[in-house]
């Protein structure tokens, strides 16, 4: 980036705008190198990517920092204090959550995220059904554990 357009920029954020540059945290990237991404506040990291007949994108998805901090308010919601809440209602609680989670970070191309997410409710869950009996839960026959969440309305992202 040449100095004047950077100069530019400094000048329309903080005199137009009325904003604070911090200029120990704020760098100049060139996304078109391999390796480079965009992290901010944890929101959706941005890279490039190449699609069909080489086409460039731009690829979002859930920082590490993010899926971090979901896993652990998962682990939260679905714990060995939460035995007495009835299933359905559990399952209404996750759903709330789940659904805005994925609203917020749903822009791009999370699948990748979702599916592991998806996964490590449904884990939590079973265990968390396992835990509530004192001879262990299991589903009727013919049926798996994803089929039988999935029938309570356990949404997958």
């Amino acid at each position: 980036m040449s100095p004047r357009l950077k100069d530019w920029i400094e000048e329309k954020l903080e005199g137009w705008l009325g904003l604070e540059i911090n200029r120990e945290k704020t760098r100049v990237l060139d996304l078109r190198q391999a390796g480079q991404s965009l992290d901010f506040l944890a929101t959706p990291s941005g890279r490039i990517g190449t699609g069909m007949g080489g086409q460039r994108y731009w690829n979002l998805l859930p920082s590490r920092k993010a899926m971090a901090r979901e896993r652990e308010t998962l682990r939260g919601m679905i714990n060995h204090r939460q035995s007495h809440t009835p299933l359905p209602e559990l399952i209404g609680r996750l759903n709330r959550h789940l659904r805005g989670w994925a609203n917020y970070f749903g822009q791009g191309y999370p699948r990748a995220s979702f599916r592991h997410l998806n996964h490590f409710v449904r884990y939590r869950l079973g265990k968390h059904l396992q835990r509530r009996s004192q001879r262990g839960w299991r589903a009727r026959a013919g049926v798996s554990l994803y089929a039988h969440l999935e029938h309570l309305g356990l949404v997958r992202l």
